[in-house]
């Protein structure tokens, strides 16, 4: 069963996943049980502000390309640039093809490699192509993608956060949160942020819904699949892989939503 969350809870989703000024006051696993469950909510408030930078620009007379840029950017400073950086550490770490111990040493390092450098500038670019295709073809379809794009990334940190996989390292924001949301809890969220993107969907039309309930679950599978070989290379989890899971889900998400 599904619980309202705890204050706890949202503080530590908020406080850890965004910049928004939330205080942190409990880190023990509870807590993160119940942030890690609240995650899509702060992928949701991210996802908000973004859609709002993007449609004041074009309010302004800004072109799409613009508006796309801006609701790119905004979930980037919202989060620090560690989902960014989370995803450039990881496509390093598994570029490297060395054991895992060496490969997790890769992604502790501050600077960035060839590999991460690629991951970034695709990534970046197809989500930045992609909300400029959602704008042209409406001011709504671009904020709808805005929202639930960031909204399917934190969904993805639940699933990952999931019981049943390990953490990869013994510290670290990885290891905190890593296993701490049941399998049951982790499939009812995925279950109402499906059904919400549906309805949210549903006002642009019959086929907006069934695409947008899509495009949600297309980002948490392509997300559970490089879970799945982080957790096999690595040994387990990491902010890092946190971050690389995100990044691919919002960009899964919003490749969907401007397919056909």
């Amino acid at each position: 069963m599904l619980r309202t969350p705890s204050p706890d809870g949202l503080r530590f989703a908020f406080g850890t996943l965004t910049v928004f000024p939330v205080k942190v006051t409990r880190w023990d696993r509870e807590a993160a049980r119940g942030g890690m469950l609240c995650a899509p909510l702060a992928g949701l408030a991210v996802g908000l502000v973004a859609a709002a930078a993007g449609l004041l620009l074009l309010f302004l007379g800004a072109g799409s390309l613009l508006a796309a840029v801006a609701t790119a950017a905004v979930p980037a400073v919202l989060t620090r640039g560690l989902h960014l950086d989370g995803l450039a550490d990881t496509a390093d770490g598994l570029g490297s093809g060395k054991p895992a111990e060496d490969a997790l040493r890769i992604m502790k390092q501050s600077d960035i490699g060839p590999f991460g450098v690629l991951a970034l500038v695709f990534v970046v670019l197809a989500q930045v192509a992609a909300l400029a295709q959602a704008y042209d073809g409406s001011w709504a379809r671009g904020a709808l993608a805005a929202v639930v794009s960031a909204t399917a990334a934190r969904l993805a940190l639940t699933l990952a956060a999931r019981a049943g996989v390990p953490a990869a390292r013994p510290e670290g924001l990885g290891a905190a949160v890593a296993g701490v949301v049941p399998v049951g809890g982790a499939t009812a969220v995925t279950a109402v942020v499906t059904a919400a993107g549906a309805a949210a969907g549903a006002f642009l039309g019959p086929y907006d819904a069934v695409r947008t309930a899509l495009a949600v679950l297309c980002a948490v599978a392509v997300a559970e699949l490089l879970l799945r070989h982080c957790v096999r290379r690595f040994g387990g989890v990491t902010g890092d892989v946190f971050g690389g899971v995100a990044e691919t889900a919002a960009t899964t998400a919003l490749v969907v939503l401007v397919l056909g």
